[in-house]
């Protein structure tokens, strides 16, 4: 199983880079196999045929588990994460991919963002996401046991759809 995170952070090397590592690790018990920091990027997100930019889209979609986490940004994804996502194809562009929808913010006033909003872009894409999105708070997610009660209730879907032949991550 390929397991990639993606962080829609406009800070490198951010805490929502950090939560997507923690969310590949509490799924898959391992750390990930690729990472992608939205922002090292750079100016290639502005335009079409940016070689890697195209290189990052093509190890994303390769992904068999993939953790796309933004920082809650004026109620919303960022928009670098947008940018991002908007160079895959509509329907096809994470076709294959579970996806798990994962957003921080500093309190539960947006606890429904990723269900509401980061959710439906990745569907869009083609990415099957068989579990609740997951919003952690950006001061605990990084603490022991924050991540349990949601791998509990949904680990277990999220794996399975990763790994439809039964092989275990």
């Amino acid at each position: 199983m390929i397991v990639t995170v993606v962080a829609g952070n406009p800070k490198p090397a951010s805490r929502t880079l950090d939560a997507a590592h923690i969310v590949a690790q509490a799924l898959s018990g391992r750390d990930a196999d690729h990472a992608v920091d939205v922002v090292e990027l750079g100016p290639g997100l502005l335009g079409w045929g940016d070689p890697t930019v195209a290189d990052a889209v093509a190890t994303v979609a390769a992904s068999d588990l993939l953790v796309v986490a933004s920082p809650t940004f004026k109620a919303t994804y960022t928009g670098i994460l947008k940018l991002f996502l908007d160079q895959f194809d509509t329907g096809t562009g994470l076709a294959g991919v579970t996806a798990v929808p994962l957003m921080l913010g500093a309190g539960p006033a947006h606890a429904l963002a990723p269900d509401l909003l980061l959710k439906p872009v990745l569907v869009e894409l083609g990415a099957v996401c068989p579990a609740q999105g997951l919003y952690l708070g950006d001061k605990v997610y990084d603490q022991p046991g924050s991540t349990d009660p949601w791998v509990a209730r949904w680990g277990s879907a999220v794996l399975a759809s990763a790994t439809p032949d039964g092989s275990t991550p």
